[in-house]
């Protein structure tokens, strides 16, 4: 039983319990259809809790140089790699670290396959397409919106890849189901099924949520079964990252101050939604606090205000059983994906801590952050 009184405020906590449970079901899912599943950094890439990641799962995919280094040293393998554009300055360290390379664009693909084959052809090329096709309706998360700049369409390719093209990949869900998935593979069937018995591997990009509590896994594993039998010939990726610690944990906060404007009662936390919590007000989505529910009217009800300057920082309502008070704890569910990766110093106010509650029911403390982290970022 988790001992909240011994854990810092604010403090990002995973809990290896639940971690555990998420990555045994997407080893079994991997090892059930006979596909790769690797971890997607995008959206936790909480390193230290890498060494039981890799109990399970060995593999990670890369969106940038840093991130391609980190799946070297602490995940200890070659990243799938993947950039909307890559530079000279950088492309030589992504060779380095890197199993697997995707292009975005041919143009890019042109300009440093010669690197590639100067390497030695080590690395895997492959191509981004675009399906035009995606069930996300947040065009913020959406890369098949109109005019989108991710991937490369039908129309452009001809009949025949370039030579040293060894794969395609495509990435068009978010949060997504696996009926979502299966629509999807009839589009890339559609616009790109002349390229698929001819290539090594086909990577379906990440968004498969796995791990929610909804998701029809034995559909998602037919279905890339009978995927696979029509292509015997392809090795099936698959880089989900927020299925990963999806539920995994939750961010622990304090209640510092409470305001009042025309009968509106805000809880203002050590923590920010802006800072620490982004995708609340990019997706947006209003997270579950535990211990509190949707406004009931007659219980004490408020909104929820960050401790930055900016003036949309908050989210409500919720109501509680008892009024809030100055020093009173709050913790924010499912706080582990899409967080952590997101965070910034804004205003700099403190980082959250970083713990693991371990499975022996003790706290590990990963990271405190302090003034230097803060002055060090900013010049």
């Amino acid at each position: 039983m988790i001992d909240f009184n011994v854990i810092p405020s604010p403090c990002y906590v995973m809990e290896e319990e639940l971690l555990r449970r998420n990555l045994s079901l997407i080893k079994g899912v991997k090892e059930r259809a006979g596909v790769n599943i690797i971890l997607a950094f995008k959206a936790f890439a909480m390193w230290k809790a890498f060494p039981i990641v890799r109990e399970y799962i060995p593999y990670s995919t890369a969106s940038s140089i840093y991130e391609a280094q980190l799946a070297f040293e602490e995940m200890g393998s070659r990243a799938h790699t993947y950039s909307p554009a890559y530079t000279e300055a950088d492309f030589p360290t992504i060779l380095k670290y890197s199993s697997h390379v995707t292009f975005n664009s041919l143009s890019q693909f042109q300009r440093f396959y010669p690197m590639v084959q100067a390497d030695g052809n080590r690395v895997s090329c492959g191509l981004r397409i675009n399906p035009e096709y995606s069930k996300v309706e947040t065009d913020l998360y959406n890369p098949c919106a109109p005019g989108s700049r991710m991937g490369v369409i039908s129309d452009l390719l001809g009949d025949k890849l370039s030579e040293g093209i060894e794969g395609l990949h495509f990435h068009t869900l978010c949060e997504s189901s696996s009926y979502d998935l299966e629509k999807t593979l009839g589009e890339v069937e559609k616009r790109f099924g002349r390229f698929l018995p001819h290539i090594k591997w086909l990577n379906m990009g990440g968004g498969h949520l796995m791990t929610r509590k909804d998701y029809d896994t034995e559909h998602l594993i037919a279905l890339l079964q009978l995927f696979k039998a029509r292509y015997p010939n392809l090795e099936i990726i698959m880089e989900p990252g927020s299925a990963f610690a999806w539920q995994t944990g939750f961010l622990l906060t304090t209640v510092v101050d409470i305001v009042e404007n025309h009968g509106i009662k805000t809880a203002i936390i050590d923590a920010s939604f802006t800072c620490h919590m982004p995708d609340c007000l990019e997706m947006p989505y209003k997270p579950a606090i535990r211990g509190a529910s949707e406004p009931v009217e007659g219980k004490p009800t408020y909104r929820i205000g960050g401790n930055s300057c900016l003036s949309g920082d908050y989210m409500g309502d919720w109501s509680f059983d008892q009024p809030l008070k100055v020093g009173d704890r709050l913790i924010f569910e499912d706080m582990i994906h899409y967080t952590i990766v997101k965070t910034s110093m804004f205003n700099g106010i403190p980082h959250p801590s970083l713990a693991l509650w371990g499975k022996d029911d003790a706290l590990v403390m990963y990271r405190r952050f302090g003034y230097e982290d803060y002055k060090n970022r900013m010049s």
